[in-house]
């Protein structure tokens, strides 16, 4: 059965990228064929890929059972090579158990998705995606020169970037565990990708993809950059990194890519028909909250402030069209709840009144 996105009660074609359509807008207007061209087909590429899944989406998430033999919580991880081609999944080259080969790129995409599973599990008790054991699929060397990565709602695709405004796509593990925590939303919250339930959907992916980075590295919240994806931009790029959940706005200033356009707090809040109702600008504000909210706390982050985003989010409370308040009265619910009327209570309320998110 075909879905169409106003289908009551259905769930909406999934297609998230990580780099947010306004870049690659910049990008596509240079006058250097450089930059603009692997800007353009991106683009279009991207536009393919979402109309493909509008199509094609049933009802519910995918279900993909773990394949015969898998032991259970252990990660099923299976790494395919495009071959810069834009076939899915392409040719498999590297399967779970099997020893590193050759191309550092396929090395990166397996251990980057046994990091994701291991921090879901071994954090939080959740068995892959879905929580039942769903098998890793990852694609590598996506099309030519294509400036994205994504998850399309069965598994992930990398590109190789185009060399000069970004490198290889599997360079940031966040950026890895960001895709795949679309994947969580999908199978829990299911939140609709645009406007605020948009920015939401983006805000949590980024929230748990700096937390698997942190888990991986061992890193206290005090000690972490919070920046979504350090590593990617090129050096002749201004910039560190495509987010800033610590300082939303700063990540970027560069003469091609333009500035950095995330707000901080409400009063910045970006009103625009682009980008799914500005999706990837205006995550920046639940971004920071959960910032604040962890620093405030102190100690590792995936703890005590990043249980209380999973139990939001899986907690089966959160609608599909959830607004940032209402997204922000459930953690306060969920602080209560789990820790009561202790630190973790006022921290959660205090963050969300500083980026000017008022609770119920």
């Amino acid at each position: 059965m075909v879905l169409n996105m106003t289908t009551p009660g259905g769930f909406e074609p999934v297609f998230c990228t990580i780099v947010p359509p306004h870049v690659l807008d910049k990008l596509a207007e240079q006058a250097d064929p450089v930059l603009s061209g692997p800007a353009r087909r991106t683009l279009q590429r991207d536009a393919f890929e979402r109309t493909h899944r509008s199509l094609t989406t049933v009802i519910g998430a995918p279900a993909v059972a773990p394949r015969a033999g898998d032991e259970p919580e252990k990660p099923q991880r299976t790494i395919f090579d495009a071959r810069h081609g834009t076939d899915l999944p392409g040719k498999k080259v590297r399967g779970e158990g099997e020893e590193p080969g050759k191309d550092a790129t396929v090395n990166r995409a397996y251990a980057a998705l046994g990091a994701t599973f291991e921090h879901f599990l071994k954090v939080y008790g959740r068995n892959s995606i879905d929580g039942a054991g769903m098998p890793l699929d990852a694609t590598v060397h996506y099309d030519r020169e294509y400036n994205n990565a994504f998850w399309n709602g069965e598994q992930m695709v990398f590109g190789d970037g185009d060399g000069e405004i970004f490198l290889d796509f599997t360079i940031p593990l966040d950026v890895i565990g960001h895709e795949l925590t679309h994947g969580v939303i999908q199978h829990t919250a299911n939140l609709t990708y645009y406007g605020q339930p948009g920015a939401l959907n983006e805000s949590v992916a980024d929230v748990f993809g700096a937390l698997i980075k942190q888990y991986s590295l061992g890193q206290s919240a005090a000690d972490a950059d919070w920046l979504i994806g350090a590593g990617l931009l090129a050096p002749r790029v201004t910039g560190v990194a495509l987010r800033s959940m610590k300082a939303p706005g700063t990540a970027y200033d560069d003469d091609v890519l333009g500035k950095d356009p995330q707000p901080a707090t409400m009063d910045e809040y970006v009103r625009t028909g682009r980008d799914n109702g500005g999706v990837h600008i205006n995550s920046g504000i639940p971004n920071h909250a959960f910032y604040l909210f962890a620093t405030e706390l102190g100690g590792n982050a995936w703890e005590r402030a990043g249980q209380v985003w999973y139990d939001v989010l899986t907690g089966g409370e959160v609608t599909q069209d959830a607004s940032f308040a209402d997204f922000a009265t459930l953690t306060v619910q969920a602080a209560r709840a789990r820790y009561g009327d202790a630190a973790e209570l006022e921290a959660v309320g205090k963050a969300w009144e500083q980026v000017g998110v008022r609770t119920r």
